[in-house]
């Protein structure tokens, strides 16, 4: 198995403005995938590069932990 196989990536939840927004973080690579839920139902995906900061960042900004299920279930359109 390579190093990419074994990274345990972390996820963060934030609700505002009927929005969720989820994101996935990789703490290796400090790259990620954002989910944005929006209030019509749509789902907007992007992908990101991060600096090591990004834990912190995250936190000031109101992020909580979320889980990965939660995430995958909207990545994967099986809730939305």
């Amino acid at each position: 198995m390579g190093k990419d196989s074994n990274i345990v990536h972390q996820y963060f939840r934030k609700e505002f403005d009927g929005m969720i927004i989820l994101v996935k973080v990789n703490p290796i690579q400090w790259t990620g995938t954002e989910l944005t839920l929006l209030p019509s139902g749509k789902v907007e995906r992007r992908e990101l590069e991060f600096g090591e900061d990004i834990l912190e960042d995250l936190k000031v900004d109101g992020f909580e932990g979320a889980s990965a299920m939660e995430f995958n279930l909207y990545l994967s359109g099986l809730v939305g």
